[in-house]
């Protein structure tokens, strides 16, 4: 698999540490720095290949838009910036991605998936696929944490965070509810916004809600009718 060396380029440490976070989701994409400006991100850049850049427009000395006009064969640029009046201007440098702070992580995963990755090296948990032991490594309290498939009961969304409800533990990782239903398998289904139930674990249900063991799951009004498609009763 292709490695990606990256440099994040912004004065406020807050949005360094969203991109970073953001970032361990991806094992492809190595942080060599992060940067508060252009002029020591432009240190970084003669001394070794970069192949990724997450740039900030208003920072000092110079802006994102005039350093990128700067550099002879700019890496890929993913600029990250609060105002949307230079995004014109920011797509006629040929930029990978255009992102409004505050960046969601379902908006950052689409601007990774730009990236000229083969198609099988594009993000995905570590899974193995054999049959009941299959599983997925999730990271939580800066540890990967192995997942069986087939002891998962629910996911819940947290915002930017989801809560996975296992038989024996509850584990939280900072990634959407959206990104990890990609990556699941058939047996689960999204029956609500902040909901993805496994299937084989439902013990009851009507038509508003089900249940999971001791756990009463809401059905949101959007999915009845994928529920319904899915719980056929004799």
């Amino acid at each position: 698999m292709n490695q990606f060396k990256c440099l994040i380029i912004d004065d406020e440490p807050l949005a360094q540490n969203v991109i970073e976070n953001y970032l361990k989701n991806f094992s492809f994409i190595e942080l060599i720095a992060k940067c508060e400006n252009a002029l020591i991100a432009l240190e970084w850049i003669k001394n070794q290949k970069i192949d990724l850049i997450f740039l900030d427009i208003s920072m000092p000395f110079i802006s994102g838009i005039d350093f990128i006009k700067t550099l002879k064969n700019p890496p890929a640029i993913i600029l990250t910036t609060a105002h949307k009046e230079f995004a014109i201007e920011s797509y006629e440098l040929s930029v990978l991605d255009y992102l409004l702070k505050p960046i969601s992580f379902e908006r950052f995963l689409k601007a990774i998936n730009k990236l000229n990755i083969h198609p099988s090296e594009l993000i995905k948990p570590m899974i193995n696929d054999t049959e009941s032991d299959a599983f997925i490594y999730v990271k939580s309290e800066k540890k990967n944490v192995k997942i069986l498939f087939k002891e998962i009961l629910f996911i819940e969304s947290l915002k930017d965070y989801i809560k996975i409800h296992t038989l024996d533990k509850t584990i939280i990782t900072q990634v959407s509810i959206s990104a990890i239903e990609q990556r699941l398998p058939n047996n689960f289904l999204r029956i609500h916004r902040s909901f993805i139930i496994a299937k084989d674990k439902i013990t009851a249900y009507t038509q508003h809600d089900l249940e999971i063991g001791k756990h009463q799951i809401p059905i949101g009004r959007n999915y009845k009718t994928i529920a319904s498609r899915n719980f056929n009763p004799l």
